[in-house]
């Protein structure tokens, strides 16, 4: 007897947007390339460096970081390309988008702090050789994380996971922003992030160095620390990524504050792709370093992350040739160049390669009364 019963298939899932498209290819390539990347940087410091000096654990906490934000990559993807809205419940949109927020507060404190280490190495040596101890340090890294903790807690209060149902009669839940239809909580929002993310640490960022390059050029050096390059490299790729976002940011304030339904629109069409942009900047710092490394890849192989941050073990010791090199220079004597280059290098990326010979006739002359 034929059976009568019919089963009505799930209406299909809405096709997919361009922009959902773009947001799965940035997210894909930055967590194929970024988390591996940034858990071999942990790896190596923790199996293949001797002495972890202070830039050293600087990098470590930066890799960290960005690893646990890309851990949540999946299920973005999954939020995308699944077409069933969110299926992972009201917590966790919570705890992905906060995590998100601690990387990027993470992210542009450290380079603070990198940049500051900077500016006191060149313009005040005698403190940085006092101050630059992993004790320091240590107590730095600990204010930088909670202070990313605290300046994230807005980010679980302004988002939700809301049901809607679309044309097709589909219900689904979408983590989406949530302000209870205020424009003064958006406004809020949008401005502290651009605010405590981009303005203040940018602007901390661009007066240490501008007092370094000045500095340099007084000096009437010739050539830069390597190191110094690619701390600079680092806070280009941290601005080129996350300037769009807010960018998108302030439009969108705009737009709320004049009342504007095309400028919000614009900003709520943007505001997708250049979260997975910013996204995307949690995988550039490993590649970084493989191109600052790529002279100990032959000899080293894997090892070669372990070779480029043993460099930062001299940090102290290129300090105090530094302070020696000044001393010398206020008695009346001319620094050599090449000694005070090498004291001025981060030693993260290949250090300052100087005249070995010229620097150690330096350090017998400072030697001598």
């Amino acid at each position: 007897m034929a059976s009568n019963i019919t089963t009505s298939a799930p209406p299909p899932p809405p096709s997919m947007s361009v922009g959902a498209q773009v947001g799965i290819a940035i997210l894909s390539l930055a967590l194929v390339l970024g988390l591996p990347g940034n858990l071999f940087v942990v790896w190596s410091v923790f199996c293949r460096v001797k002495k972890r000096s202070v830039t050293c654990l600087l990098v470590l906490n930066l890799a960290l970081a960005d690893a646990t934000v890309l851990l949540g990559a999946p299920l973005f993807l999954r939020y995308l390309a699944g077409g069933r809205g969110w299926e992972f419940g009201s917590a966790a949109c919570k705890l992905v988008h906060y995590l998100s927020s601690v990387n990027m507060y993470v992210s542009i404190y450290l380079i603070c702090l990198m940049s500051m280490d900077r500016w006191l190495a060149v313009t005040r040596p005698f403190v940085s050789q006092r101050m630059r101890t992993k004790q320091s340090l240590l107590a730095l890294l600990l204010a930088v994380w909670v202070l990313a903790f605290v300046l994230s807690l807005p980010m679980p209060f302004y988002r939700s996971n809301l049901s809607k149902t679309l044309p097709n009669n589909l219900t689904l839940s979408f983590c989406i922003p949530y302000h209870w239809n205020s424009v003064a909580h958006r406004v809020f929002q949008y401005l502290f992030e651009t605010i405590m993310g981009c303005v203040v640490p940018f602007s901390l960022i661009n007066t240490c160095y501008s007092s370094v390059f000045c500095r340099l050029q007084s000096a009437k050096f010739q050539r830069r620390a390597q190191g110094s390059r690619l701390i600079l490299l680092i806070i280009g790729a941290f601005a080129l990524f996350w300037l769009p976002y807010h960018i998108v940011n302030i439009i969108e304030v705009v737009g709320l504050l004049q009342d504007s339904p095309t400028v919000i629109a614009a900003a709520l069409r943007g505001r997708p792709n250049v979260t997975a942009f910013a996204y995307f900047s949690s995988a550039v710092n490993p590649i970084l370093y493989v191109f600052a490394g790529s002279s100990h890849i032959r000899q080293a192989g894997l090892g070669f992350m372990g070779k480029l941050f043993d460099g930062t073990n001299s940090e102290s010791r290129s300090n105090s040739t530094f302070s020696r090199s000044v001393r010398s220079s206020r008695s009346g004597s001319s620094p050599d160049e090449g000694t005070v280059l090498q004291a001025l290098s981060t030693k993260l990326g290949k250090s300052f390669k100087g005249k070995q010979k010229s620097s150690s006739v330096a350090g017998k002359e400072d030697d001598e009364p």
